[in-house]
């Protein structure tokens, strides 16, 4: 119950703002990942693996994502929902199926329906990857575009960044690129807690902010 004790001290005050939510759901993460990787490398590789597959069930299947995003639902109808999860979670077949979840991630889950967050789940898993990432050296940059960005741009991009300390820290570099037709053109620059903002959005929002101080 290592998680258990060490997350059922995160309150669950309602009506929390953005930056607090998220300020909360990373003690989850970084509670499950201390958990696991105290246990040993084997059951932090088995959580992640877990976790992982939590995330793609919840994006994947409606009932359950409505069953663990629905902050309105009874403890009855998120337990209901939670079970629904493990089902699917075990529904594999061989060693993986006869081995099960491991309790670290089912105490996670359990405590964050006791909490009422269940709703904050993927960013929970979230956090716990980035926190596996740092742990295994990785440095993952996410540069989000308008369009799928041609691949010498990339590769100027990575070269670029291979100078920044935080890539020369890291043992491996890796670059997403990401798609989101609203920024227009440019492209947004996400790693580690940095962000850098050249989009065109970003340039018109400004512009539209000047206009209307002038007025």
């Amino acid at each position: 119950m290592l998680l258990a004790s060490a997350t059922r001290t995160i309150s669950a005050t309602p009506g929390l703002g953005r930056r607090a939510a998220s300020a909360i759901s990373s003690k989850y993460s970084k509670a499950v990942f201390g958990a696991a990787l105290q246990k040993s490398p084997q059951i932090l590789n088995k959580v992640a693996t877990e976790l992982t597959n939590a995330s793609n069930a919840i994006k994947a299947s409606p009932e359950i994502s409505t069953l663990i995003r629905n902050p309105t639902l009874s403890s009855q109808e998120r337990l209901a929902g939670l079970q629904l999860l493990y089902g699917k979670l075990e529904g594999g077949s061989g060693a993986a199926k006869k081995e099960g979840l491991s309790e670290i991630t089912k105490n996670l889950f359990e405590v964050l329906s006791e909490n009422g967050r269940l709703g904050e789940a993927e960013e929970v898993i979230q956090g716990f990857q980035e926190l596996l990432a740092q742990h295994k050296g990785e440095l993952t940059v996410t540069v989000t575009s308008a369009q799928p960005l041609p691949r010498d741009m990339v590769t100027r991009l990575e070269n670029a960044l291979k100078q920044s300390q935080a890539a020369q820290a890291a043992k491996v570099l890796k670059i997403e690129n990401k798609i989101n037709p609203s920024i227009l053109g440019g492209v947004i620059v996400d790693f580690g807690e940095k962000s850098i903002d050249l989009s065109v959005q970003s340039r018109v929002t400004k512009l539209n902010n000047v206009i209307q101080q002038s007025v």
